[in-house]
């Protein structure tokens, strides 16, 4: 017991220790009223027993947002070991956009009733699944930053996006437009907001050690008159 309590104190202390030499950035992200609705989807695939396509959720606005820093130097910091998937459901790519770390490894899950195909061109990292069936998963390695956009061979209008980046500073706002970003070595930066409609909206900030920079960004994005 007494090993115990000395080794959360050390592992407290520690984290006291990492948050003084560290910085972090809070804040919270807007995108136009009248960009808030549903995306009109065309159902280009039928099959017998399949579910129609769920529509799109005007609170999901900001889930294609990513928020990530940039630098003239490596960025060091810890990254939590995960397994990102992006799955197929519901004829979507769901999520839309999933950024990762470079050397994440992603899986592709099939949920749907039907068949399915992953493929990528991009130059970043091109590759083909192939077709399989509900229940059937398959995974790609993404070994070097950019922007992957994916789609399906036998769905047309499926597509997502994995962005690769290459240090484990970002975060997707959630529902609110709120984001936290934590344990930031101080330093100069460029907070880039990305979103597939727009070219990537730079805002350069410094983090000192021991405090928190607060944000409010406007993201501005051009009424197509579909929704993402």
């Amino acid at each position: 017991m007494v090993k115990t309590g000395v080794a959360l104190l050390m592992v407290l202390a520690a984290s006291r220790a990492t948050a003084q030499e560290t910085g972090r950035i809070e804040g919270v992200a807007s995108i136009a009223n009248r960009l808030v609705g549903s995306r009109l989807r065309v159902r280009v695939y039928e099959d017998a027993g399949t579910p129609p396509p769920r529509p799109d959720s005007a609170d999901s606005r900001f889930a294609n947002v990513v928020l990530y820093l940039e630098s003239t130097t490596p960025i060091r910091g810890h990254a939590v070991p995960v397994r990102p998937v992006m799955m197929q459901s519901g004829e979507r790519f769901v999520p839309h956009v999933l950024p990762v770390l470079v050397g994440t490894t992603v899986e592709f899950p099939n949920d749907d009733p039907i068949y399915h195909n992953v493929f990528s061109l991009s130059r970043v990292r091109s590759f083909d699944l192939g077709r399989y069936p509900r229940g059937s998963s398959k995974s790609v390695l993404f070994s070097s930053p950019g922007v992957v956009q994916v789609f399906c061979h036998i769905h047309a209008d499926m597509n997502g996006y994995i962005l690769v980046l290459d240090n484990p500073f970002f975060v997707v706002p959630d529902p609110q437009g709120h984001f936290v970003i934590e344990g930031i070595p101080p330093g100069e930066y460029r907070l880039v907001a990305w979103h597939e409609r727009i070219h990537p909206m730079v805002t350069p900030i410094r983090v000192e050690a021991g405090h928190t920079l607060n944000l409010e960004l406007r993201i501005p994005l051009a009424d197509t008159g579909s929704v993402r």
